[in-house]
């Protein structure tokens, strides 16, 4: 099962509902995602991004929904199969340094020496191996954690907040990392950053206060809300909200 799980796919999500007593934190959120696309999770602070992805994963559980991997209904305790989160902040085994953590996630995912060796490369980390990560930077503990992600074989990967601590430079050369890395896997970004998102996303899930405002291509959701071709996604977020 686990051959045919990382060959790629389709993750569809169908009617995520959550409540948190009486405040309904997702309303019947629906959406899909395929190998080879990057989609963006976009919203204000406070609209369920983190929840969202929390429910999809199986971590928390919701009043009612599913969500499927090609066709086949994935029970919570199965989804770590397919996906692969990376929660904004954690600090992984934040005492060792980041060479072992590295070399420990190598092993649990099964990667080549070699793709560390690029990752490590490609991301600059070279100078803090022989640190611990709880004594690094934001922006250094970032490109740890992306780099613990990106080894693995999981055919979709969701991140939350990937270029949180980045400069203008360093976010695009990630973004570009990234981009060599989804033609085999499906990737779902949260990111609260518009222009950022616009850059690497190839569609946009436009969630606020736990509503579902549109799933599509820039182009597309323009015409929902109504917009010449060529606005911003943050001239789309506006006149939706």
């Amino acid at each position: 099962m686990q051959d045919q799980e990382n060959r790629g796919g389709e993750l569809r999500v169908a009617g995520l509902d959550k409540r948190f007593g009486a405040y309904r934190a997702l309303a019947d959120i629906s959406f899909t995602v395929q190998s080879g696309e990057i989609l963006g999770l976009i919203g204000p602070n406070g609209a369920g991004k983190t929840t969202l992805l929390e429910c999809i994963t199986g971590l928390c559980p919701v009043r009612s929904g599913t969500v499927s991997w090609n066709g086949r209904h994935l029970r919570p305790d199965e989804r770590n199969r397919v996906l692969w989160y990376q929660p904004d902040n954690i600090l992984p085994y934040g005492r060792q340094r980041v060479a072992t953590t590295l070399s420990f996630f190598r092993h649990v995912h099964g990667a080549a020496r070699q793709e560390l060796d690029d990752l490590v490369m490609r991301l600059a980390l070279a100078p803090v191996l022989g640190k611990p990560l709880l004594n690094l930077s934001k922006g250094y503990r970032r490109r740890v954690l992306l780099a613990i992600a990106l080894l693995s074989t999981h055919p979709l990967l969701m991140l939350d907040e990937p270029f949180d601590g980045f400069d203008l430079r360093q976010a695009l050369s990630v973004m570009d990392l990234l981009r060599r890395h989804v033609s085999r896997r499906a990737m779902i970004l949260s990111i609260h950053q518009l222009s950022e998102a616009e850059k690497i996303c190839h569609r946009f899930l436009l969630l606020d206060q736990g509503r579902l405002l549109g799933v599509g291509t820039l182009d597309a959701l323009c015409r929902q809300a109504g917009l010449a071709a060529g606005s911003t996604l943050e001239e789309v977020f506006l006149a939706l909200t």
